[in-house]
């Protein structure tokens, strides 16, 4: 019978039990291990739910079909075998389900299940390290221009070391001739003397 539910089980990701409650088929999506440097593998595992116990309808279906009965015997056939299964667990025996886990009591009373699903053998960690590839060349949008990858590193470096090479003497002298033509409009607007220089204002002092 396990093997049967089983198929079912891989298939339809749940199984409901009556008078036990449902298993799922869990999948932790794939990760990455940046400690090694690995992409993991999705893995697996089976999930129990005591609060749900009710098969659907073509799950009956699906075992009359593989029974080869009518689907009230595949009703009968599967109560018998949940009521046998009930009663191991309820006499605290530990019931090993092949290829699920184990279904048994814990210290208050709840039924519980130990997931002993493995992955698939080629379902393994496989290397997720960077690769840099200096040579590879693609089409860049730059506008309405399509310029490759090689052309626009190229004009960056060259911006760069144009800036790199202006010489500081540069900015210096334009300084200066700043400072000259503000000297130029001052003295134009105040006389070209030493007294323009200087305050002009007359003060009177008392006799």
């Amino acid at each position: 019978m396990f093997s049967l539910l089983n198929s079912y089980l891989f298939q339809h990701k749940s199984i409901s039990i009556p008078g036990l409650g449902t298993i799922y088929l869990e999948t932790l999506p794939a990760s990455i291990d940046t400690s090694t440097q690995n992409m993991l593998p999705p893995a697996y595992y089976f999930r129990f739910d005591k609060y749900s116990d009710s098969p659907e309808r073509q799950f009956f279906t699906f075992l009359a079909t593989q029974q080869d009965v009518a689907d009230y015997e595949a009703l009968r056939i599967y109560n018998d075998f949940s009521y046998q299964l009930r009663e191991k667990i309820n006499q605290n025996e530990a019931v090993r389900w092949e290829g699920v886990g184990v279904l048994k009591k814990d210290a208050g009373g709840n039924i519980t299940l130990e997931s002993a699903i493995n992955n698939p053998a080629f379902l393994q960690a496989v290397p997720a390290r960077k690769v840099i590839h200096p040579d590879t060349h693609h089409v860049l949008l730059v506008g309405d221009t399509e310029r490759t990858s090689t052309e626009m590193n190229a004009w960056l470096n060259q911006e760069q070391l144009l800036v790199r090479k202006r010489p500081w003497w540069l900015f210096a002298l334009i300084v200066g001739i700043v400072s000259i033509l503000a000297l130029i409009f001052y003295f134009s607007s105040h006389g070209w003397n030493m007294d323009s220089t200087g305050n002009q204002k007359s003060l009177q002092t008392e006799k």
